[in-house]
Parts: C-alpha cells; sequence; structure tokens
C-alpha cells in the first residue's frame, strides 16, 4: 500500500500482519479521495477503525490537520503507530485501542467535531447506521463535515440520519462507498 496523493504521495505503508485486517487497495482509496476532497484545509478527522491506518493516513497527507487513529485489536495499533513512526506523523495525532462505540463516548466528553469520519469496520457484523446515529445524535461532524462508510455492497444503509444525508454511493466489485454529508 502506498499514499496515492498529498505531502507524502508515494509512501510505503505497512499492512497489519494477518488475515484479520482488509486494506481498503489503493484504487479504492483513490476513488474515496477524488470523491470527498481530494485535498482539505485542515481540519480534524476519525479514522475509527484504523486497522493500518491507511485512510487517516491519506487524509493527513491530502491536508487535513490532524486525525484521531482508533483500533480494537492491538497488532493493528501497533501497524499505525509505526507507520506514523516512519512518515513522521507523530505530532499530528493521537492513537487509541478501543471499540468504536466507547472510543465514540470517550470523544464526546471531549466535546470534538469532526471535519472527516473514516468509518471502515470488518465486514461481517458491521455497525454503520448505529455509529451513524450516534454520531448525528452527539452532533460529532461539524457542519458540512463528511463521513465515509465502507460496506459490502449488499448491506443497507440509511439514506439520512437528521441532517446527515447521503451525497454519493459507488460500488466496486463487493465493497460500496457510502458518502455522507452534514448539512450546513
Amino acid at each position: 500500500m502506498r499514499v496515492v496523493a498529498g505531502t507524502l504521495k508515494g509512501r510505503s505503508i505497512k499492512a497489519v500482519k494477518g488475515t484479520n485486517t482488509r486494506p481498503t487497495t489503493d484504487k479504492v482509496k483513490e476513488s474515496i479521495f477524488n470523491i470527498i476532497g481530494p485535498y482539505f484545509e485542515g481540519g480534524l478527522a476519525l479514522d475509527l477503525f484504523g486497522g493500518s491506518g491507511n485512510l487517516g493516513i491519506e487524509s493527513l497527507s491530502r491536508g487535513i490537520e490532524r486525525a484521531i487513529f482508533v483500533d480494537r485489536e492491538n497488532i493493528a495499533i501497533q501497524t499505525i503507530k509505526q507507520n506514523i513512526k516512519d512518515l513522521k506523523l507523530d505530532e499530528r495525532v493521537e492513537i487509541y485501542r478501543n471499540d468504536a462505540f466507547k472510543a465514540l463516548k470517550a470523544i464526546v466528553k471531549r466535546e470534538l467535531k469532526f471535519d472527516l469520519i473514516l468509518l471502515d469496520p470488518p465486514y461481517k457484523g458491521q455497525r454503520i447506521n448505529e455509529l451513524i446515529e450516534f454520531i448525528h445524535e452527539h452532533e460529532l461532524l461539524s457542519p458540512g463535515g463528511i463521513i465515509m462508510a465502507e460496506c459490502l455492497k449488499e448491506d443497507e444503509l440509511h439514506d439520512s440520519v437528521g441532517d446527515i444525508v447521503v451525497c454519493k454511493r459507488e460500488v466496486y466489485g463487493i465493497t460500496a462507498i457510502t458518502i455522507y454529508r452534514r448539512e450546513s
């Protein structure tokens, strides 16, 4: 895996060892960022199912100022930490080992609002609809902010949750990418 564009373009990203983590391919990642950006002028991102940190790192390379990475698997956290160290992004990130919902509850207490939230959970048993409902209920997305959700193409996601509305859906093989925006 490589960073596709921005200040870190072409730099390698290590994948999580084993078969429990499914990395987003460079082709799909490039398509995602062409839809949601492709570049940012600062802002705060949340990579809630960090894996290797692939999507969050891409957002930092494309102009997001700071990012928070969360994953529940220790091997994923170690991989994110190594990738962040290798790319010299230490001062722009926070990394936490936690369950997605517990992490969101902790974020609520900090009163953070995100410009970009990346939801790429394991396909089996994903709870994207519930996550977006929680994000809406606690106003974790800034006005005009974006949520990118990756799931199986047959998974049914909400068209809207309050003022968080689908603005695009693309299918790549077995994968569906759904982009939400919070209306301002």
